[in-house]
């Protein structure tokens, strides 16, 4: 990424189309049996920064095998929001290590493009980013980062889709994805006490919902790259609640100056209504959101394009995430 190519914005500053991205390799499915969390949420102490897990490992099965180590899946049961949905985790080989057993990590979350129905596809092998993040840690670029990708919809048809939003009458999809796998994830796994070792990324649909999310949650988000994504809800489940879609609207929320967060933004060169689209969005920021721009080369909008933005995410995510600590 060159200093050329990225614009660094005051906020202040003004100035994916709402086409979903490509779906790619869908995963394996989780097992039938549901899998909430292990243990209750640690009770951090006064001083120090890891949060030790509260008890044993979680239940979960293998989905698959990567030159990085495994992904693994379990159907998590959100006692917030109750949903229960599939999320898949990969844990860097530093988190195996003797020599890091008392060592938190820092988390990214990552949404999938498309409708995420049964797969993500961060835990699948078009978006190697398991792979980059192990190459990048060894050259010292990127931290080892654990890894979450839940599903964000139950089902295939778009019209349904839950816009990662706790919408009138549907699951809560946004308490499960910003409360409930947190908790679950600092109960099961060793991290680092607050928000500022927390990540969300996503590309396409993921784009919009790591830009909402991280707007919406600024308590439990430092930092946000929405890749070529969109920022206005979309789906026909929001007909008849209005108030609700505005407020769950990442063109509303990125105005407010409510979030302290932030954020890469992206649009692929070669994609002018893209560009179009992001622009005008960043337009909008208010302090204290801050907003970096990167315009991909000749991008467009498909995975294969998504893919080339891995190591300059890792890195961009190193560089305003805490990284791995003990005490």
């Amino acid at each position: 990424m060159t200093g050329a190519a990225v614009v660094a914005l005051a906020v202040a500053l003004a100035g994916c189309g709402t086409t979903k991205g490509e779906k790619g390799e869908k995963g394996k499915k989780a097992p039938a049996a549901a899998s909430g969390p292990a243990a209750p949420a640690a009770s951090p102490s006064a001083e120090g920064r890891v949060r030790m897990p509260a008890g044993p490992p979680p239940a979960m099965t293998k989905a698959r095998d990567t030159s990085a180590g495994p992904v693994m899946v379990t159907r998590l049961a959100g006692p917030k929001s109750g949903v229960t949905g599939q999320v898949w985790v990969w844990l860097p080989p530093e988190y195996h290590d003797p020599a890091y057993a008392k060592t938190g990590f820092p988390v990214l979350t990552l949404f999938a493009g498309g409708q995420s129905n049964g797969y993500n596809t961060w835990a699948g092998s078009e978006l190697p980013i398991q792979e980059e993040d192990v190459r990048l840690a060894k050259a010292g670029k990127a931290h080892p980062f654990i890894m979450v990708m839940p599903v964000q919809n139950f089902s295939g048809d778009e019209k349904k889709a839950l816009d990662c939003s706790d919408i009138p009458g549907q699951p809560k999809m946004a308490t499960w994805m910003a409360q409930d796998i947190p908790d679950w994830v600092r109960a099961n796994f060793r991290t680092l006490k607050g928000r500022d070792s927390w990540g969300v990324m996503g590309a396409s649909t993921g784009g919009f919902c790591s830009a909402k999310l991280a707007l919406q949650y600024p308590d439990v988000y430092r930092a946000a790259v929405p890749i070529d994504g969109y920022f206005a809800p979309d789906s026909r489940l929001w007909q008849g609640h209005e108030a609700e879609k505005a407020a769950n609207s990442p063109d509303q929320l990125v105005a407010q100056g409510k979030a302290d967060v932030k954020m890469l933004v992206t649009a692929g060169g070669a994609d002018g209504y893209e560009k179009g689209v992001v622009k005008s969005w960043m337009a909008k920021a208010v302090p204290p959101v801050a907003i970096e721009y990167y315009e991909q080369p000749g991008g467009k909008h498909l995975t294969s394009d998504f893919k080339k933005m891995i190591p300059d995410a890792l890195q961009w995510f190193t560089k305003n995430l805490e990284g791995p600590a003990h005490d």
